[in-house]
């Protein structure tokens, strides 16, 4: 692993949280596959150009619910071989365009997920990850030749491998929840391992073995399914909220020593008939009072034949009997308070409260 990789790795993995997290919670499967554009493999004078080839990636991890994540992977990348050539002393004595190269292995990754709700992009959440497994090397018929022998490389070698990776997750729970596509970013490599040419002819000059240097920069797109989101309850919305009935209190006044109706007390009635539909009552009270210049029984019988007299008219003007709550309290509730045997006007009344 060069110094600059390695900065590069430790990087990643000292970052500190710089954002709310866009939580992935429980167990997550992905896949993905791309481009991969392999590193030039030089040793000794050694050199192994490639053409822009392919890689594919799998995996299955677990989400913390805090932003960070960790996942198994196994990964597979592939690229022809364009031109393989060994030089001496500043000259080319062997060279070639034949066989590929091919990486394989397991990773163990880890990584941090932001979110972008607070920039209005509450679906978008980018991560940075980096990983460390074990890699397979694959040469497959890699060539050389000076014109009178031809040495090839083949089999396989493995070494500790590395990876940094930064990428983005577009969230679709309109499609389904715990969707989503990845754009990634991945730079692979495993440390170098030792690689031999077998020849066939006079020459010995390219029969040795080389340990190349290698690295992959791979863009991947892939889609990655959250069942700990697919699975999460769906919260119903609240009910609506039942508008509160403010409650109406209309005063009917009596003369004195009387329970008998006046024009304007009919008028008071009326508007609390009416009021009881425009409010859509279930309830209205009737209460009859009395002021204090009789005796407490002969008041109480007052004050009841107020309340019903005001019942009665309510009953005429299409109020069922059977939502009224008719009660009388004499001269216990004065509206005035006043000293025994004062005539209050205001104390003889009946209230009526539509609820």
């Amino acid at each position: 692993m060069t110094l600059k990789n390695g900065l590069m790795v430790a990087t990643i993995l000292a970052l500190p949280a710089l954002a709310q997290a866009q939580p992935v919670t429980g167990i997550y499967v992905g896949a993905g596959a791309g481009g991969n554009i392999r590193t030039n493999a030089t040793a000794g004078g050694l050199t192994v150009k490639t053409e822009t080839g392919w890689a594919a990636v799998g995996s299955v991890g677990y989400g913390f619910g805090s932003g960070f994540r960790a996942e198994i992977e196994g990964n597979y990348r592939y690229n022809n071989v364009n031109t393989t050539s060994l030089s001496s002393g500043g000259s080319t004595i062997a060279r070639s365009s034949a066989g590929s190269l091919a990486t394989y292995g397991a990773m163990l990754n880890g990584f941090y997920e932001f979110s972008l709700g607070g920039f209005g992009l509450p679906s978008i959440s980018p991560y940075l990850g980096a990983g460390i497994g074990y890699g397979q090397n694959w040469w497959n018929r890699v060539g050389l030749s000076n014109g009178s022998a031809t040495a090839r490389s083949n089999g396989t070698n493995g070494n500790l491998a590395y990876q940094a990776i930064a990428g983005t997750a577009f969230n679709l729970p309109e499609v389904a929840p715990g969707l989503a596509v990845t754009l990634e970013y991945r730079y692979y490599g495993v440390l170098d391992s030792s690689q031999r040419f077998n020849i066939s002819g006079a020459s010995t000059g390219i029969n040795r073995s080389y340990s190349p240097s290698n690295g992959n920069h791979s863009a991947i797109l892939g889609l990655r399914y959250n069942f700990g989101a697919a699975s999460a309850p769906v919260v119903a919305p609240p009910p609506p909220a039942v508008p509160q009935t403010v409650a109406r209190t209309y005063l009917v006044f009596f003369d004195w020593n009387r329970a008998d109706l006046t024009d304007r007390a009919r008028q008071i009635i009326a508007e609390a008939a009416t009021a009881r539909t425009t409010v859509r009552s279930t309830r209205i009270e009737v209460s009859g009072h009395a002021d204090r210049s009789g005796s407490d029984a002969y008041n109480q019988a007052l004050s009841m034949r107020r309340a019903e007299a005001v019942a009665a008219e309510l009953t005429r003007r299409g109020v069922p009997r059977a939502e009224m709550v008719i009660q009388a309290f004499g001269e216990s509730r004065p509206l005035v308070p006043t000293a025994d045997g004062v005539r209050e006007p205001q104390n003889r009344r009946v209230e009526i409260i539509v609820k």
